[in-house]
């Protein structure tokens, strides 16, 4: 097979040379022999990748990419193939049988040797995968780089690192959508909730088999997986080999819907995280399939038909735990399924997971535990509803602290411990006595079957642990209003200080003008960078993209509202995205809102990926002031000046302008932006707490906890 072109931008030219973008930028001024771009945008080129290596090789540039930087680089050289990435599988799992001194043996083969050895292993474990490659297509000649780079990766990194870059090829050109991965601490919370015994266990959905390895983890011993990706069955046929080499393991591949890979099997669990919002899961040619025991799913509730698959795979009393999006609770469409599944007893448990837990990492996901009715089984009288995304503490008990200005709800990374101690315990307590389980107000609770079977069927767990006024006391909950008042008092104080300080003076007679520069102009003579995130047309989340776990990405939204960084790095490829540094200038990307258009990064920024709608630009300090250069931007003429478009209308970085002046000027300027800054946050704050302290006592005063002021029978009426 001939070689192909691959391209790469510069952000990959910097990780291949192991340079900052800085450094590649420099190349491509100063060296006239930088390769020319061979595709892409002027503002986002792409270059030919061999001609680029080599270019780094004639300056001796050697490549300093870590193991799975330099096996995707390899993979990218060579035109996507199933078959080939179904031999480079194979020889990963080959590779995991080998010590390390037969590793080192391999490694030290001339090209034609490794090939064949390689070919020799490999054929004979395809056998055990699902999809085999053709005879006579496993390896060729130039596949002598990406083997060495596979052989690399999987010594120094592991089979399963080597397994995810292999897949990302096939999964970005796959047409899949709606397919998440399952991290690993979820994946251990969903088997932990499976009863002892589960030996026989299934996933008709298994992407790259997590939650089978999980349960292997648990004590099973018979792994059913099945995906409708060629590449993702293969890839847990290899993963789960790697960590359950004990365990038998089976992988199918097709549409467990339409072409049931296990259809006569009968297991003691299913775990699933079934594809999301798909409405071509079949409903015309399966309306009267026999799985439908529960109500024949409509077109939008592809999520349900997944439920009823899952039950229909296990005996009377087996269980079925599967994650599934927040609207399957509560959409109209899918009312009538839901509450046969409810008045079955099928339905157990409902748990909301905080947002974050998996992707699409800004939906808060749901745990539904579901069981399959006993024909003159015991009745299930009572759904457990399980609150893991709200607030922990009841009204009244939280404690707030100060935050910095606009560093406020950012993106932390979830304590799994305790979220999965938090669910196995309430989840173990129901589940031994359900009509003696004492919730936890807030977070957990058992309601009676009749009375979620109203016109609505609303099973969303923030609905159904709601505070009642009998689960706060009265004291304690005037004492929080006390507490609010005074800190509303507090920050309109500190509102008025602000607002009062002086930071400005008149200009004259006349108002001053200054000589401008475009941001562009400042770019050009090193003044400052212009930074952008250029957004990814494949679906790279179904890839799982390099995005590092619990790492944030800085939204245009948080700069109107002042907050900290609270995107969704599953949106994009997050390993070309820059990395916000203190002292970037930010500025949104769409015109429109409320809130400021440009702020200054502060260290609740810094590390956060820059997301899509964000313009950044960062100063070389020694030119120019970043609170200065902030301030001048967001100024309204500026930025109606720098903006394109009719009905939307985005700001064109480039045409910003920005005042010549020295560098102690700027940093008066700065001072009083810096202010103004200060000002903005501090209305903020009062505006939120007063909304909050608005929203307790009138809850108080409704809820019976709290009673109206009564004025002394003696008081002036005036």
């Amino acid at each position: 097979m001939p070689q192909t072109t691959a391209h790469v931008t510069a952000a990959e030219i910097s990780r291949i040379a192991g340079v900052t973008r800085a450094t590649v930028s420099n190349w491509r001024r100063r060296h006239e022999d930088f390769p020319t771009p061979s595709g892409g945008t002027e503002t986002s080129p792409l270059y030919d990748l061999g001609a680029v290596q080599a270019w780094l090789r004639a300056r001796g540039h050697t490549q300093a990419a870590d193991p799975r930087e330099e096996l995707r680089t390899a993979v990218r050289l060579q035109e996507s193939d199933p078959a080939r990435t179904t031999a480079r599988m194979g020889f990963v799992l080959a590779l995991a049988r080998c010590s390390p001194a037969e590793m080192a043996q391999l490694a030290d083969l001339p090209d034609g040797e490794l090939i064949a050895r390689s070919t020799d292993e490999v054929a004979t474990l395809l056998t055990s995968l699902p999809g085999l490659a053709p005879d006579g297509r496993l390896f060729s000649a130039d596949d002598a780089t990406t083997l060495r780079a596979l052989l690399r990766c999987v010594r120094e990194e592991g089979g399963p690192a080597a397994l995810a870059v292999l897949g990302e090829r096939e999964l970005e050109d796959s047409a899949a959508t709606g397919v998440y991965g399952t991290p690993e601490p979820l994946a251990e919370l969903v088997a932990g909730l499976l009863p002892a015994g589960s030996e026989r266990v299934l996933d008709p959905a298994c992407g790259s088999g997590a939650l089978l390895a999980a349960a292997a983890r648990r004590g099973a011993t018979t792994l059913l997986g099945q995906d409708s990706v060629p590449v993702q069955a293969q890839r847990a046929a290899v993963g789960l080999s790697l960590a359950a080499p004990r365990a038998k393991t089976t992988v199918g591949i097709g549409d467990s819907l339409r072409a049931d890979a296990f259809s006569d099997q009968v297991v003691d669990a299913v775990l699933c995280n079934p594809p999301y919002g798909d409405r071509d899961w079949g409903h015309g040619e399966l309306a009267y399939d026999p799985r439908w025991a529960y109500g024949v799913p409509p077109r939008a509730e592809s999520e349900l038909a997944w439920a009823q698959h899952c039950l229909a795979h296990v005996p009377p009393g087996g269980w079925a735990l599967m994650i599934l999006p927040p609207a399957t609770a509560s959409r109209p469409s899918g009312r009538r399924v839901r509450a046969e599944l409810v008045r079955s007893g099928a339905v157990r448990a409902v748990m909301a997971l905080p947002a974050g837990a998996a992707p699409p990492l800004h939906i808060g996901l749901q745990l539904w535990v579901l069981q399959r009715p006993e024909p003159g089984g015991p009745e299930r009288k009572s759904v457990l509803f399980v609150d893991l995304a709200g607030a922990a503490a009841a009204p009244g008990t939280e404690v707030r602290t100060a935050a910095p200005a606009h560093t406020g709800p950012g993106r932390t990374p979830l304590d799994w411990s305790d979220l999965t101690t938090r669910a196995h315990t309430h989840w173990l307590a129901f589940a031994a006595d359900p009509d003696g389980f004492v919730g936890e107000p807030g977070t957990a609770d058992v309601v009676p079957v009749v009375d979620l079977l109203d016109d609505l069927v609303d099973l969303t767990p923030a609905r159904r642990v709601r505070f009642s006024r009998t689960d706060i006391e009265p004291a304690v909950l005037a004492a929080r209003a006390d507490t609010g008042s005074r800190e509303l008092a507090e920050a309109a104080r500190a509102l008025a200080t602000v607002s009062l300080q002086t930071g400005w003076s008149e200009a004259g007679p006349s108002v001053r003008e200054w000589r401008t520069a475009t941001a562009s102009d400042l770019a050009r003579g090193g003044a400052l960078t212009l930074l952008r995130t250029v957004p990814d047309t494949k679906d790279s989340r179904t890839a799982g993209a390099s995005s590092a776990p619990g790492q944030p990405v800085l939204t245009g939204m948080d700069i109107a509202r002042g907050t900290g960084p609270t995107g969704d790095p599953g949106e994009f490829r997050s390993d070309a995205a820059p990395v916000v540094a203190t002292g970037d200038v930010l500025v949104r990307a769409v015109v429109g809102g409320t809130g400021p258009m440009a702020r200054v990064a502060d260290e609740g920024d810094a590390g956060a990926l820059l997301g899509t709608q964000v313009h950044l630009l960062r100063p070389d300090p020694a030119r120019l002031d970043p609170w200065f250069l902030a301030g001048f931007i967001d100024s309204e003429d500026n930025i109606a000046g720098a903006s394109t478009g009719s009905t939307v209308l985005h700001v064109a970085p480039g045409r910003l302008r920005v005042p010549l002046m020295p560098l102690d000027e700027q940093r008066r300027y700065g001072e009083a932006f810096r202010h103004i800054h200060e000002l903005r946050a501090r209305a903020r704050q009062a505006a939120r707490l007063a909304e909050e302290t608005a929203a307790l006592l009138t809850g108080g005063l409704t809820g019976g906890a709290l009673l109206p002021f009564r004025a002394p029978a003696d008081a002036d009426p005036a």
